[in-house]
């Protein structure tokens, strides 16, 4: 198994299941001998969590939305994702740039072009394929907007994300898709309507079948 960095981000409209699976992957990437580092989107740096409470709480335009979520990205990029991958650790990270693409360009509407432009500057990075800094792997948790909603019904106080409508998310599950159509390599989509166990099992697979674990005892 390589010991290079390696960088997986989950991907998944709220009420998906990503954070149940991304405890049990580290956990078995530390099994593997790895080192791992476990961060999150907006967020991951002291600078990008604020920024983070001011995505989720302030009402703002779709720019200055982008923008703060780029800017966040920046900081966690400089600070703790390229650091940990020069390493050769492991970065496990709760959305990533798809879900900007998902969330600011589907859900929002906002303008795809500009989008792609911050992603260029802010992701740019001498030591990645094509000197853009991308995921290794993304794995899509793929839920239908519809159960989702069901399971975040009283679970806890919305945000400013997930208090709007089911049309909101069902543009944000568009983006996703094509996010993944565009690059089909990178990702893996994995039906998040499953029992737990059985997206768990997918989730294992997935990184079994590239080499990066080894494959789970009797599959």
């Amino acid at each position: 198994m390589s010991s290079e960095g390696l960088f997986i981000s989950f991907e998944g409209i709220d009420g998906a299941g990503k954070s149940t699976h991304i405890a049990g992957l580290a956990d078995a990437f530390r099994a593997a001998g790895r080192e791992v580092v476990l961060t999150r989107e907006p967020g991951g740096t002291p600078l990008a969590e604020k920024l983070r409470a001011l995505v989720l709480g302030d009402a703002m335009d779709p720019l200055t939305e982008s923008l703060l979520v780029f800017a966040a990205r920046r900081d966690h990029l400089v600070t703790v994702i390229e650091p940990a991958l020069a390493r050769g650790d492991v970065v496990l990270c709760d959305r990533f740039t798809d879900a900007t693409f998902a969330y600011q360009g589907g859900g929002r509407g906002f303008d795809l072009g500009v989008l792609r432009q911050l992603e260029t500057w802010v992701q740019g990075s001498p030591t990645a394929p094509n000197g853009l800094r991308q995921p290794h792997l993304t794995i899509w948790f793929d839920l239908p907007p519809a159960v989702a909603a069901e399971r975040l019904a009283g679970a806890r106080v919305p945000d400013r994300f997930e208090s709007q409508p089911a049309e909101f998310f069902a543009r944000v599950a568009q983006g996703y898709a094509d996010r993944a159509a565009a690059e089909p390599a990178r990702f893996a989509r994995i039906a998040a309507d499953q029992p737990v166990p059985a997206v768990w099992q997918a989730v294992r697979s997935t990184c079994a079948a590239r080499g990066w674990i080894a494959p789970e005892a009797g599959a």
